[in-house]
């Protein structure tokens, strides 16, 4: 755990209580985390590759904001927000082929995704070629670069309305959807999140390691009344113990993400009343989809 801020004691502060925080947990997590108000940033492992699940839709909204000038179609603005607000696996995969080069239908290779990437310097984000965007491998730095676009002024990467328009869809999804790294976030900041999961099946061709893991990522932005803050969270190793609800391996990424946000959070602004996200039903019987 690495923590830097203009504040030495608060750096010390949260590098001291984010380890204490991971110190008890079973999974394996990387985070990357900064607020520009305290010029404070804080990193554990954010080079790290972990299958993205459904953060990858953030990347994916930036690349077709850059490619289309932050100026979408009716039918870009309908599958966006329904890919970012519900994280509808459907929009994302029509979205994706638009960006991708079809000569193989079958293998759609996101090319203007790539080029976003590239200008967006995001360069240890390795995208998958064969279609199953759910697999692109992503870090906590380079998720954490993304955020810094879409909360900054910079506009050599997306302009301002594209800008805008990113955190606009992320202030909106689900109540559903909210958990993870909104956790503690203080209730007078503006909200913006995205979050994946997906548990790997137990297939022969899975690597032995993923048989069965899930994947739990989380990543969120505090706007507005002087909040300017960023966090991802990065999860895998999320096992579900013999004979037990396949869900516990999700639940327990979640609380292991909101375990980080709180911690961090409450160093930053001490105080602060903070959020609540709502915790999704735990069913024995059917596990939740991958998004």
């Amino acid at each position: 755990m690495h923590c830097t801020s203009k504040d030495q004691a608060l750096a010390e502060k949260l590098s001291s209580d984010i380890s204490q925080a991971l110190a008890g947990r079973k999974s394996m997590a990387s985070l990357s985390f900064y607020d520009r108000p305290t010029g404070t940033t804080c990193t554990s492992d954010a080079a790290k590759k972990y299958d993205s699940a459904s953060v990858v839709k953030t990347i994916i909204l930036g690349a077709l904001l850059y490619q289309k000038g932050g100026t979408l179609t009716e039918a870009e603005d309908a599958l966006a927000r329904k890919m970012i607000t519900a994280s509808d696996n459907a929009s994302a995969t029509t979205l994706w082929k638009q960006l991708s080069d079809l000569k193989d239908p079958a293998k759609p290779n996101p090319v203007r995704i790539q080029e976003f990437l590239d200008k967006a310097g995001m360069d240890n984000t390795v995208l998958d070629k064969e279609g199953s965007w759910g697999l692109t491998q992503v870090t906590a730095g380079d998720q954490e670069k993304l955020l810094r676009i879409f909360s900054g002024d910079d506009d050599s990467v997306l302009g301002s309305k594209a800008r805008s328009y990113a955190l606009e869809l992320m202030n909106q999804v689900q109540s559903t959807q909210r958990w993870g790294a909104t956790a503690g976030a203080p209730l007078d900041s503006v909200i913006h999140v995205k979050n994946g999961w997906l548990q790997r099946s137990q297939n022969p061709d899975v690597d032995s390691f993923d048989r069965g893991d899930w994947k739990v990522n989380s990543m969120a932005v505090l706007t507005e009344n002087g909040y300017d803050s960023g966090l991802v969270v990065l999860t895998e190793n999320n096992r579900v113990p013999e004979g037990r609800p396949a869900n516990e391996g999700w639940d327990y990424g979640i609380e292991t993400i909101e375990t980080i946000s709180r911690t961090i959070y409450r160093d930053v602004h001490p105080g602060a009343e903070g959020y609540v996200p709502s915790r999704p039903a735990l069913a024995a019987a059917k596990p939740p989809a991958a998004g």
